[in-house]
């Protein structure tokens, strides 16, 4: 059932059922909390952390490393395979779900991150936005509507609303303001658009760094009967602590709502620690492959850059004790090899192992809160996290 109140205006039955299986700390130690959000294609245990599959394809990786590396949900974006290879021939071929052989829930956003950050090839009207594409240049248009129509064809478990996203540090006042108006305005747009039955649908909150903005977008997005709630316009140019002030006023505002919060765009540990820590339950990032890819190595306590001259005749894994198919099989002499030598397996072991070190870590932190020590264990995982906060590395879309 819809995890709204049966009573608020314009619910319907939902494919999505969240429940919290583990409320938070009633001392205020902590606002973490321990959930399930059940979907048409299974079932996903929070906190969760989500891989990205850009072009229905996590990269480097097929559905069998995908399950490996302890993933149940996956992101894929709904700008890129609009584009390309374009929702309706998914939608002929099968859905998403058959076309990438992956049976297990996926969220698409909404494709307003990479349509609004085109820059000079976009244009923003109250309507929608205009767009050159960014691989041969054509134009087309995004309207809350035809995101919404783009995502049911694809199939996801859960389709997001469309928004205008802004860097919230670097925008300007008015410019957030504009913005987050717009974005309230076009997420009911986009409820009323969406019909599909065994689709769920997920509001997403704006407002920049500005508190009442928050608040105002808190409140408009709430108010409709979404399936879950995204923040949206963080994980960008704002710093940590910025961030966390802006997550604490929003789970705040959100403290008696029942449904799942969604922090998009966030993929460190740490980061993804101290979210958990403010009370969010899902995320995502390119953050964990996009580095593998480049050579780093994430292990508990730091990072290892494959490509130092040091790791050229290491026997040793990269991380001792590590599951992976990486750690369980190889050595690190052998993965500076191949990134050396430019082999494509190289991407695939090093994706492997950030991703399965990402999704172990949120387990631990699901079973820290499921044995009531999370609070006195935090100073334990943040010293096991915190050098990997690279978020500066990655932007939010491949």
């Amino acid at each position: 059932m819809r995890s709204t109140p049966a009573d608020s205006p314009g619910a319907r039955p939902s494919p999505a059922h969240f429940e919290v299986a583990l409320a938070p700390a009633t001392e205020g130690s902590t606002r973490a909390r321990l959930g399930r959000l059940t979907l048409p294609h299974g079932g996903v245990e929070t906190p969760q952390f989500m891989p990205v599959g850009t072009n229905a394809t996590v990269k480097a990786l097929d559905p069998d490393d995908i399950r490996e590396v302890g993933a149940t949900i996956i992101l894929s974006n709904t700008y890129h395979l609009y584009l390309r290879p374009g929702h309706e021939r998914i939608a002929r071929l099968g859905g998403l779900h058959r076309f990438m052989a992956w049976d297990g829930p996926i969220l698409t956003d909404s494709g307003g991150f990479q349509v609004v950050s085109l820059g000079e090839l976009r244009k923003i009207d109250e309507d929608g936005v205009t767009f050159q594409s960014h691989i041969d240049g054509s134009y087309h248009r995004f309207t809350p509507e035809h995101s919404i129509a783009v995502q049911e064809a694809l199939g996801s478990d859960i389709a997001v609303a469309f928004d205008q996203p802004v860097p919230p540090a670097s925008t300007s006042p008015d410019a957030v303001a504009d913005a987050t108006a717009r974005s309230n305005r076009w997420a009911g747009r986009s409820f009323a658009a969406h019909s599909r039955p065994d689709q769920a649908l997920f509001g997403i909150i704006q407002g920049g760094l500005d508190p009442e903005l928050r608040r105002e977008s808190t409140r408009a997005i709430t108010a409709l009967p979404f399936d879950g709630l995204c923040i949206g316009g963080l994980a960008g140019d704002e710093t940590a602590a910025q961030r966390e002030e802006t997550l604490d006023l929003v789970v705040d505002e959100l403290a008696a709502d029942p449904r799942p919060r969604y922090l998009m765009g966030l993929g460190s540990p740490l980061d993804l620690l101290e979210a958990v820590h403010r009370g969010v339950d899902m995320f995502d990032c390119v953050l964990p492959a996009r580095v593998a890819r480049n050579g780093q190595l994430w292990v508990p306590g730091g990072r290892l850059n494959i490509r130092n001259a040091q790791f050229a005749d290491d026997p040793r894994p990269v991380q001792e004790g590590c599951r992976c198919v990486l750690c369980r099989q190889f050595s690190r002499a052998y993965l500076a090899h191949l990134f050396r030598a430019e082999e494509l397996l190289a991407y695939r072991l090093a994706t492997c192992h950030n991703l399965t070190f990402t999704l172990d870590f949120m387990a631990e932190i699901r079973s820290a809160l499921r044995s009531g020590t999370f609070t006195q264990r935090l100073p334990e995982l943040r010293a096991y996290a915190s050098p990997s906060r690279l978020r500066a590395l990655a932007v939010q879309s491949e």
